[in-house]
């Protein structure tokens, strides 16, 4: 840990407010590079913070600060600046210009700044330093894009660019358009493919049924017999395969839940979640019982 300088201090992680995160992605892959960065390298740069209403809340860092808690680390270093929410999404805006944020991150954040904030399309181009055509671009890709589809950005289960494309069609043609390229896991330049073929369709009759044809030939090629992995040679094997996938999806989801808590979603979506990992806890505890069994089984021997 770097010794605080004057500009810096110490602060406890259980502390910090995450209001911007919902503004921000943070994928699996770019937070299992920070956090290996923490363990080799130990805090390289000071979070940014702002205080709002006696709480510190994070500018930019977002990914430092969950890879450090996912170390149980307790303390990071901070600077800690004097500005308000609205300057605050600003400064995010500036400091990732051109480089950093998704369009669609971007759309998030003009339309933070316009409906929580009430700036005028006008002021936040201004602000900004963009033009107010960028603003009204930004704000319409937003507010098309079904929540549902969004939703699937934040799982990590559909590419920013790819929820662009989708933004395209008709707001009832974009979730059964997710669906198709989340399950077949179609690239953007695919996607982009889809959303045209869909696009020329003459009628929303047409293009709803040339979304379910997609989804039916996807149902119908993983039906059992169809293209199968390799049936296991015994019981061990199937074993022994099973705890592979286990772990390997194990490691992907606490990886994927640490990088996007529940109160990034929006409420229906981490409602879902809720539910779903309700259903979960107890499978596991069930399954972790019954490998403490059969460990304890070889112990006795």
């Amino acid at each position: 840990m770097p010794e605080p300088t004057p500009d810096t201090r110490l602060v406890a992680l259980a502390t910090l407010g995450e209001r911007l995160a919902p503004l921000r992605l943070c994928d699996a892959t770019a937070l299992a590079a920070v956090r290996d960065s923490l363990e080799r390298h130990g805090q390289l740069a000071a979070l940014t913070l702002f205080g709002e209403t006696g709480q510190l809340e994070i500018l930019d860092g977002f990914k430092r600060v969950r890879a450090a808690r996912a170390l149980g680390w307790t303390m990071l270093l901070a600077r800690i600046d004097d500005v308000d929410a609205i300057e605050a999404k600003l400064r995010v805006a500036a400091l990732h210009d051109r480089s950093g944020l998704t369009e669609l991150e971007e759309a998030w954040l003009v339309r933070s700044l316009y409906r929580d904030d009430g700036l005028g399309q006008p002021e936040i181009a201004r602000r900004m330093r963009r033009h107010k055509s960028w603003v009204w671009r930004r704000l319409m890709l937003v507010e098309s894009l079904e929540p549902a589809v969004q939703a699937d950005v934040r799982l990590g289960l559909l590419a920013p660019r790819a929820a662009v494309a989708i933004s395209r069609l008709p707001r009832g043609n974009q979730v059964a358009a997710s669906s198709v390229v989340v399950r077949r896991g179609l690239t953007v330049r695919q996607t982009d493919a889809l959303v045209q073929e869909v696009l020329e369709q003459d009628s929303d009759e047409a293009r709803v049924d040339l979304l379910a044809r997609r989804l039916d030939a996807l149902a119908i090629d993983t039906q059992p017999g169809r293209h199968t992995p390799r049936a296991a040679r015994s019981e061990a094997d199937a074993i022994a395969l099973d705890v592979a996938r286990v772990h390997a999806i194990a490691a992907r989801l606490e990886i994927r839940m640490l990088a996007s808590p529940l109160a990034t979603f929006t409420p229906g979506a981490a409602e879902l979640l809720r539910e779903a990992l309700g259903r979960l806890s107890p499978v596991l505890r069930a399954l972790d019982a019954v490998i403490g069994n059969a460990l304890g089984q070889k112990d006795a021997a």
